[in-house]
C-alpha cells in the first residue's frame, strides 16, 4: 500500500512507531451532510482524495471521496510525550511550547468545531489535529481542505503573555490603549519583524498557499480578533513604506516585554520550540553536514543531530521547502525550531563565514612589519598586544571549535624556521598552518596573557585556563599547558572543553547487554563503580552519562572534578584546587559530612583517595570514579598494588568499565564488501586469541547475529570523500569491556589471584575484551579492523 502514510505529529511531540501507523485502526467519518460512518481505516490515499474503510466484519472495502467528508477521527487514543532530546540537553536555552491550545474550525457550511489540541500539522490536503479529551487522552482528527472554511488557534497573544506571567492584565490594557491612540498602528503589526513571520514572508506564504485552506497567519489573526481584514490588507500594501512601531516595539518601549518574549510567546502559540541560538551549545560536528549555500538561502542553522534526526533553527519553521531539501540531501528526519533572525545571522556568520585562512597569517605579518618600521623590535619579539594578533589567536580557537578538535598544539621552532599549529581531531594530529618565526614568542605570550599565566617565566611549565566567549558562541573553556623546550622556547597545548550537557546513557556506544548491566550497577545504593582508560578515552563523558541516568530529585549527588567539563542541573559540583590543599581526598572527607547518596570522584590518583572511596562505598554510599589503567582486570591489580585491603576492596567493588575511542568509518563514503574466507578466519582467530573460546562456535554465532540477505558476512572499508576530508573516517566510537563483580570474582580478588585467572573467569561470565568488542563493532560496520588493532 504505497500511499499509506504514518500519521504526522507536531514537531515537539513524539510517540512510538506502532502508534504512528494508521492502517486497520477504528475510525469515524463525518460526512458533509452530517451522516456518520464507523469502520476500520484500510487506506488513506491523499493524493487521490479518497479514504478506504471496512465496515463491521464485512470483507468489503468502501472507497469514500475526500470532498464528501467533513472530518475523519481515529478512535484509538494516543498518549504523546514531549521530545526530550533538545529541551533536556539545553533546558536554559529552550522554551517549551504550550501543552495544548484552544482551536476553532469553521466549515464551509458555517458549522463550527471547537476544542483543545496538543498541536496541529497543516498539509496540502488538510489539517491534522490532536484533540485532547478530559482524561488527557489524544484522538487524531483530520479535516480535509475541501471542507474547511477557516482554522485558528484561539489563544490571543495578550492572554498568553498574561498566562506566562510576562505581563499583567493592567499592562496589556495599557498597551492596547496606547496602541489605539496610534491610529495607523494595528495590533496585528507584529507581522513586521518581531514575530514569527514578517509581512514579506506572510505575503509570500499567502501567495504560495492561494487556492487551498492551509492555515494562513493573517486569517488566524482575524479569527483571533487581533486585526480586521481591512487592517491586514493595508498592512500588506504599506509594508515597505510603513515606519510605524510594531506591537513588540510598543511593549518594549513601555518596559513590559522584549521582542524575544513576544517571539517566545508566539512559538508557544504555534506549538514549536523556541531556541536562543546565541546561548545554545551547538554541536560543531553538524556544521559540516549542511552546505553553506543552503544555510544562506534559507537562513537556518543546524543545532545537533541524533542517529536519524537533525534539529535546525529557523526564523519561520512553518516553511516546508528547506525542510524537504534538507531531508533529501541528508536522508534524515528534519525537526525545525524557532529562533530570532538576527541571532541566526550572527551564528551563521560565526560558523560559516569566519573561516581561518592563510590571510590571517598575512595580516599578522603586515602588522609586525609596520611595528618594526616604527620602533625597534627584535626579530623574534613581534608586538604581543597588536589587534591583529588578538584576532589571529581568536580565529585559531574558533577554527578548532568549528572543526571539532579536542586539542590545539602550538609548536615553536628555533632560529628562523617557521613554527606550526596542529589540531588533534578524532584522536589524530592534523597540521593546520605554519607561521613565521618572529611570531613565536608573541603568540605564546598572548595565549599566556589570556590564561592569566606569568609571561616572564619561560623556564618551567605552567597550567591555566581560558574562558573564551564570542558573539554567537556559547561558553568555551580551554585548559592551557605551557612546556619549556630547547633554546628557551615554549610549546603550548590547549585542550578544548566545550561547556556541554551529558549525553544520555542510551546514546553511548555501549552494547545492549553492557548497557543493561551498567544501568543495574548505577541503580545500586552503595558500592564502588570504576571507569578506566587512558587520557582522552571518554571516561568523563561516560561517567557523566551514568550520573545523568541516576540524577533524580530523590538523590543527593556530590562531585569532585578537575576540571569541571560537563555540568548537570541537580549535581553539587566542586572544582578541585590542589594548590590550596583542596584535593580529591579532602573533598571526599567534606562530602561524607554533607549527607550524600552518591559521590563522584574525578580520578583516584593516590592511595588516600582510593581508601576513602572504598570506605565510603562500604558505609552506604554509591561511589563513582575513574582510573588511568589499560583494562578492567588491570584496574583491580593497580588498586591492590596501592595497598588496598583485598577483603574490603572485594566487598566494595561493583564493576569496572574500561574503554577506548577508535575512529568511526565515514557513513557517507564507507564501502561494503564480502570478506574472503582467509580474512574471516584471521578475524575469528584474533577474536579468540589467548582466550579459551572455540573459533567455530564464535563464527556460527556471528553468522546467526550478523548475516542479512546474503550468504556471507559484510564488512566495510574506508574510501574518502569531502565529508571526511578524504580520510575515510568521521568521528569516533567507543569500544568497551565491562567487568561485573560476582561472588566468584570476589573470592579471586580476596586471594589476589593472577590476572590470567581473573580474566578467564570474567570471560566465562560474558565479559568481552576491548578487542572483542571492537571486532563486534567491525562486524556492525562502525569501524575497521585496522582501528581495532591500534588499541
Amino acid at each position: 500500500m504505497p500511499d499509506l502514510i504514518k500519521w504526522p505529529k507536531p514537531f515537539h511531540l513524539e510517540d512510538d512507531e506502532i502508534a504512528a501507523h494508521v492502517e486497520n485502526l477504528a475510525c469515524q467519518i463525518t460526512n458533509v451532510d452530517g451522516t456518520q460512518l464507523v469502520g476500520t481505516l484500510q487506506r488513506f490515499r491523499q493524493s487521490e482524495g479518497a479514504f478506504e474503510i471496512r465496515q463491521g466484519r464485512s470483507d468489503e472495502i468502501s472507497s469514500i471521496q475526500m470532498d464528501t467528508v467533513r472530518s475523519l477521527r481515529l478512535l484509538h487514543p494516543l498518549y504523546l510525550k514531549k521530545q526530550g532530546s533538545l529541551s533536556d540537553a539545553n533546558s536554559e536555552e529552550v522554551d517549551q511550547p504550550s501543552r495544548q491550545q484552544k482551536f476553532s474550525v469553521t466549515f464551509k457550511d458555517g458549522k463550527k468545531l471547537e476544542g483543545q489540541t496538543a498541536g496541529y500539522v497543516n498539509q496540502k490536503y488538510g489539517t491534522y489535529l490532536f484533540e485532547v479529551d478530559e482524561s488527557g487522552a489524544i484522538f487524531r482528527l483530520f479535516i480535509p481542505a475541501t471542507a474547511m472554511g477557516s482554522f485558528s488557534i484561539r489563544s490571543p497573544i495578550g492572554q498568553m503573555l498574561i498566562e506566562e506571567k510576562a505581563v499583567t492584565h493592567q499592562e496589556v490594557e495599557a498597551g492596547l490603549a496606547l496602541q489605539k491612540l496610534l491610529r495607523s498602528q494595528r495590533i496585528g503589526d507584529y507581522l513586521t519583524g518581531e514575530e514569527i513571520i514578517t509581512v514579506d514572508q506572510l505575503a509570500k506564504s499567502l501567495e504560495r498557499h492561494r487556492g487551498n485552506t492551509q492555515l494562513k497567519l493573517g486569517d488566524a489573526l482575524i479569527q483571533d480578533k487581533l486585526i480586521t481584514q481591512a487592517q491586514l490588507d493595508e498592512a500588506l500594501l504599506k509594508q515597505q513604506a510603513d515606519r510605524k512601531q510594531s506591537l513588540g516595539e510598543i511593549l518594549g518601549t513601555m518596559g513590559i516585554v522584549s521582542p524575544e518574549t513576544i517571539k517566545r510567546t508566539l512559538a508557544k502559540k504555534l506549538g514549536i520550540l523556541f531556541v536562543n541560538v546565541q546561548k545554545f551549545n551547538i554541536d560543531p560536528g553538524v556544521i559540516a553536514l549542511v552546505p553553506e549555500k543552503l544555510v544562506e538561502k534559507y537562513t537556518l542553522l543546524p543545532l545537533y543531530r541524533t542517529d536519524k534526526k537533525l534539529i535546525v533553527a529557523m526564523e519561520d519553521p512553518m516553511q516546508t521547502a528547506p525542510l524537504e531539501e534538507l531531508r533529501f540531501i541528508l536522508n534524515l528526519t528534519i525537526e525545525p525550531v524557532m529562533a530570532l533572525k538576527e541571532d541566526l545571522l550572527a551564528a551563521i556568520n560565526l560558523y560559516y563565514k569566519s573561516k581561518f585562512s592563510s590571510e590571517a597569517v598575512d595580516d599578522l605579518a603586515a602588522s609586525v612589519k609596520v611595528a618594526k618600521e616604527s620602533k625597534e623590535v627584535a626579530d623574534d619579539e613581534a608586538p604581543g598586544t597588536d589587534n591583529t594578533l588578538v584576532k589571529f589567536v581568536n580565529m585559531m580557537i574558533l577554527d578548532a571549535f568549528r572543526q571539532g578538535a579536542s586539542d590545539i598544539h602550538v609548536e615553536t621552532a628555533p632560529g628562523n624556521r617557521p613554527s606550526r599549529v596542529r589540531f588533534r581531531k578524532d584522536g589524530i594530529m592534523v597540521k593546520q598552518f605554519e607561521f613565521p618565526s618572529q611570531f613565536k614568542r608573541t603568540l605564546v605570550s598572548r595565549i599566556k596573557i589570556m590564561a592569566q599565566l606569568d609571561i616572564s617565566e619561560r623556564r618551567k611549565p605552567q597550567d591555566g585556563k581560558i574562558e573564551f566567549r564570542h558573539a554567537g558562541l556559547g561558553k568555551l573553556e580551554l585548559r592551557v599547558a605551557t612546556i619549556p623546550t630547547a633554546n628557551t622556547l615554549e610549546d603550548i597545548v590547549m585542550r578544548v572543553l566545550v561547556a556541554s550537557k551529558p549525553i544520555p546513557l542510551d546514546r553511548l556506544d555501549l552494547a545492549q547487554d553492557y548497557l543493561e548491566a551498567v544501568k543495574i550497577l548505577a541503580a545500586k545504593s552503595f558500592g564502588l563503580f570504576l571507569i578506566c582508560g587512558p587520557t582522552g578515552s571518554g571516561k568523563t563523558t561516560t561517567l557523566h552519562s551514568v550520573l545523568g541516568h541516576i540524577n533524580t530529585d530523590d538523590r543527593k549527588i556530590w562531585t569532585a572534578e578537575d576540571p569541571i567539563e560537563i555540568t548537570q542541573e541537580g549535581l553539587r559540583q566542586v572544582q578541585i584546587n590542589s594548590k590550596i590543599g583542596w584535593t580529591f581526598a579532602t573533598a571526599m572527607r567534606s562530602f561524607l559530612r554533607a549527607d550524600p547518596d552518591v559521590i563522584m570522584v574525578g580520578e583516584m590518583r593516590d592511595a588516600e583517595t582510593c581508601k576513602m572511596g572504598i570506605e565510603a562505598s562500604l558505609t552506604g554510599h554509591l561511589v563513582l570514579s575513574t582510573l588511568h589503567t589499560n583494562s578492567a582486570i588491570e584496574s583491580i591489580v593497580r588498586l591492590l598494588d596501592l595497598g588496598m585491603d583485598p577483603f574490603n576492596f572485594a566487598d566494595a567493588l561493583l564493576g569496572v568499565l574500561s574503554q577506548r575511542l577508535v575512529r568511526r568509518l565515514c557513513n557517507k563514503c564507507k564501502k561494503s564488501y564480502s570478506p574472503s574466507d582467509v580474512e574471516m578466519r584471521a578475524l575469528v582467530e584474533e577474536y579468540c586469541f589467548g582466550i579459551p573460546l572455540d573459533p567455530k562456535v564464535i563464527y556460527q554465532h556471528w553468522q546467526k547475529k550478523y548475516l542479512k540477505d546474503s550468504d556471507t558476512l559484510t564488512l566495510y572499508s574506508k574510501t574518502g570523500c569531502n565529508e571526511c576530508d578524504g580520510s575515510g573516517y568521521k568521528g569516533r566510537i567507543a569500544v568497551q569491556e565491562l567487568l561485573v563483580v560476582t561472588p566468584e570474582m570476589r573470592k579471586l580478588i580476596q586471594r589476589r589471584a593472577p590476572v590470567e585467572e581473573m580474566l578467564g573467569l570474567a570471560i566465562t561470565q560474558a565479559m568481552r575484551t576491548l578487542k572483542q568488542d571492537g571486532i563486534e563493532k567491525v562486524l556492525q560496520g562502525h569501524t575497521d579492523i585496522q582501528q581495532v588493532r591500534s588499541l
